[in-house]
């Protein structure tokens, strides 16, 4: 976004390449330039999916939002502005923190919530996560206590491991699974080849990751106690998958929109292949679902889920 008066306006438009972070400077005798922050977090690059698993396409995935938060400010100087006023707009810092990196660290929002906003759909949602929560817990509950006392007994750590992820706007929260690998697993990390592309970290037949751990990721078992995190409102049982702070601080701005609609335990990348889809096909699936966010794509998602599951397929 460029605020000024003409010619510098324009002159600040045609030198805008030259930011090559937020706080850098740039200036000439008739404009000035300073980046506060990043581009728009609601752009993406413009395409399609290749495949529409629910049956029907709604169009592009890349059409800005209405609501995009601008955080990124140029400052058009008219030739005649008081060189006082530039001394004092020169004097900024050389890098000014962007709102998502402050935000990151502070765990305050980074993105505006977008998706399906009305009220009778918010109500219905929630209505039906805490049900159906209770119901599979219920359900599932012979399963998750067997599997706790398997870890218990064979697995060195606690057998429910929490991690802080980022939910709904970037806010952090705790999210709980059944652990699946070995306690030094972070520290042995450097030492295993990351299969998958962007920020996310993925490997196949990743060595930390215990025997028992295997069987509970193929099958999913591992996520159950996720229907706790549904319960307290911090998930939802369909959304986006909750990821960490340190592959959001990795995100190019039009991929953190995925963090506009509260994350849940199924989504339309978990019953399409899951691992076997690049990150940058996950987003733009992710952001097909914050566009097309309602009650038909939810209970769309959920019907396809248990095969999802039982086909095993990308579950590693």
């Amino acid at each position: 976004m460029i605020a000024g008066q003409e010619p510098s306006a324009s002159s600040v438009a045609a030198r805008s390449s030259e930011l090559a972070h937020p706080g850098a400077v740039t200036a000439s005798s008739d404009a000035l330039l300073v980046a506060l922050a990043d581009v728009p977090v609601a752009d993406s690059p413009p395409g399609e999916l290749a495949e529409w698993p629910l049956g029907r396409q709604p169009g592009p995935v890349g059409e800005p939002s209405a609501k995009a938060s601008f955080g990124a400010t140029a400052v058009a100087a008219p030739p005649a502005a008081p060189p006082r006023s530039l001394r004092r707009i020169r004097k900024a810092p050389d890098r000014v923190v962007s709102r998502m990196e402050d935000g990151l660290a502070a765990g305050r929002e980074i993105v505006r919530p977008e998706g399906n906003r009305s009220g009778w759909y918010v109500g219905v949602k929630r209505a039906l996560d805490v049900l159906g929560a209770v119901m599979l817990l219920l359900l599932f509950s012979p399963i998750m206590l067997t599997t706790y006392l398997a870890l218990w007994l064979t697995t060195r750590g606690r057998p429910i491991f929490c991690q802080q992820r980022l939910g709904l706007g970037g806010r952090p929260f705790t999210m709980y699974k059944f652990r699946t690998m070995h306690a030094d697993a972070i520290g042995r990390q450097h030492a295993v080849e990351n299969e998958q592309e962007g920020p996310i970290f993925k490997n196949r037949r990743d060595p930390r990751v215990t025997r028992i751990g295997r069987f509970l990721r193929s099958t999913s078992i591992d996520e159950m106690p996720q229907l706790v995190n549904v319960l307290l409102g911090q998930m939802s049982l369909v959304g986006p998958r909750p990821p960490l702070k340190a592959e959001v601080a990795q995100y190019e701005p039009w991929q953190r929109r995925r963090l506009t609609v509260k994350p849940g335990l199924t989504c339309l990348w978990q019953v399409s292949g899951r691992s076997e889809i690049g990150f940058e096909q996950w987003v733009r699936m992710d952001l097909w679902y914050v566009s097309n966010q309602g009650l038909w794509t939810d209970l769309a998602l959920l019907t396809r889920t248990p095969w999802s599951v039982l086909s095993r397929r990308g579950a590693y």
